[in-house]
């Protein structure tokens, strides 16, 4: 090798140092910003959902603790009706359940059940008037098997 060539001086191509890990490229940090977004309204959108529908999550946990406890007792009835109002108030805004009583209740909660689905009139209205009943002719079962087929239709 000779001293004096300068083509003897030269070196090998040297590859460039890569640039590590970070910072990362703009690409990635677009990638976690839109990650995060998706996130965040993933989060919303769920809470949304929970706080709609509470009332029915409230409404089956009411259904289980009334067949926990049934009784032939004119409370039991009462508070059975009660909750099939609420549910009504909000599955049929429209029509104004709240204030319907006696034949005008007992229509109603027979027009929205499932048609494949049957369900007998007498039923019905001495579940509605065993509220007032000293001894409710219905049993507690008859009557709570009805509004359970009631709820699962409405919710």
């Amino acid at each position: 090798m000779n001293p004096q060539d300068p083509l003897a001086q030269l070196r090998d191509i040297h590859l460039p140092e890569t640039g590590g890990w970070w910072p990362p490229a703009p690409g990635w940090w677009l990638l976690v910003v839109l990650c995060v977004i998706a996130l965040v309204a993933l989060v919303w959108v769920w809470k949304r959902y929970r706080i709609r529908t509470r009332w029915k999550r409230e409404a089956k946990a009411e259904l289980k603790m009334l067949i926990r406890r049934a009784a032939n007792e004119p409370s039991c009835y009462g508070e059975l009706n009660r909750l099939l109002k609420r549910v009504a108030r909000k599955t049929h805004t429209n029509r104004h359940p709240e204030a319907m009583t006696g034949a005008q209740w007992v229509d109603f909660l027979l027009e929205t059940l499932p048609k494949d689905r049957i369900a007998s009139r007498p039923t019905a209205e001495a579940l509605v008037a065993a509220t007032w009943q000293q001894k409710p002719a219905l049993a507690p079962h008859d009557a709570l098997d009805f509004a359970s087929l009631w709820l699962e239709a409405q919710l």
